[in-house]
């Protein structure tokens, strides 16, 4: 039987999403990790139109999935995959776009239970200024607003004076045609990845700036991640509880990463699932996987070990 070391991978990096270049930084990482294990990889950026051809070209065999944002977390890398009947990393199709919407998966959150911060959500169709009217009613500020269809934080703005609700709109509006408002919650960030089915140590983001935005999460040094998190062994449990049953309702497989904030009484709230998450020098997944005593090389390995098809 053929073992892994013989398949040739493929770690597809890049594309056109506004996340491509945390994409190549990660996609470099697990490269040079699957390498030092003896795997035969190649890195290959991904131009949409081509990939199909370049996979069969250079006689793929499996592919690691780095890509963040559109394409790689959208459910599309996936449906390619299994239509070629191609052996993937991470979540099938369904996990995946539901994770990608923050309209949806909120909306998944909050019919299933799960605590999720008070939102709503708009279409561009809309039109700015009901939107921006319906946000000053519905909610106090500071209120987030964000994009349905980015990570990275990208198209993230925290609106603390009702003035700025339409720059912010303009701004979550750059990525896409759905948004989200969301209120503020004024505790502290966690998050908690979830690999075969366990929750691994939960983690404490503390930004030296006071926002975790794109800048604090990809400079070295910005940001502490404290792990394991210095709470108690209550709310420790209650947020790993949290980040299984989302992770069961999503239907993910391979690693997913739990993204919580608590509010000024400490009570945890799902923010939103990453199924793509980082894996850079400055990512949370590692440094949870270290907490366990599992190298960085060990944590690629393992997810290249269970790449398969036939996914939800």
């Amino acid at each position: 039987m053929e073992t892994m070391k013989q398949k040739k991978i493929a770690v597809v990096v890049g594309g056109p999403s506004s996340e491509a270049e945390v994409s190549r930084n990660t996609g470099a990482a697990i490269a040079k990790a699957l390498t030092t294990k003896g795997y035969a990889v190649e890195t290959i950026e991904l131009v949409p139109e081509r990939l199909v051809e370049t996979l069969k070209e250079k006689n793929i065999d499996v592919v690691f999935n780095a890509l963040h944002g559109r394409y790689g977390e959208d459910g599309v890398l996936q449906g390619l995959c299994e239509m070629m009947g191609l052996p993937y990393t991470g979540p099938g199709v369904m996990a995946s776009a539901v994770g990608m919407s923050k309209v949806v998966s909120k909306c998944a959150f909050q019919g299933a239970g799960i605590p999720t911060a008070p939102f709503a959500y708009y279409f561009s169709a809309q039109g700015l200024d009901y939107i921006a009217d319906d946000i000053g009613r519905r909610f106090s500020l500071p209120v987030v607003i964000k994009s349905s269809a980015q990570g990275s934080t990208i198209g993230t703005v925290i609106v603390s004076d009702a003035s700025d609700i339409r720059a912010a709109l303009d701004e979550a509006f750059r990525y896409g045609p759905a948004i989200i408002a969301e209120a503020f919650l004024d505790g502290e960030e966690f998050t908690v990845a979830v690999m075969d089915d366990m929750a691994m140590p939960v983690i404490q983001i503390v930004p030296s700036t006071g926002r975790y935005d794109y800048y604090s999460k990809y400079t070295p040094g910005v940001t502490k991640h404290l792990c394991p998190a210095p709470i108690s062994p209550e709310l420790t449990k209650k947020m790993q509880d949290l980040a299984l049953q989302v992770f069961h309702l999503c239907q993910c497989s391979g690693v997913a990463r739990v993204d919580i904030m608590t509010n000024s009484q400490g009570e945890p709230f799902v923010l939103e699932i990453n199924t793509v998450p980082g894996m850079t020098a400055t990512s949370l997944v590692p440094d949870a996987a270290i907490a366990m005593g599992l190298s960085f090389e060990d944590l690629c390995e393992k997810i290249l070990l269970e790449a398969s098809v036939g996914k939800f």
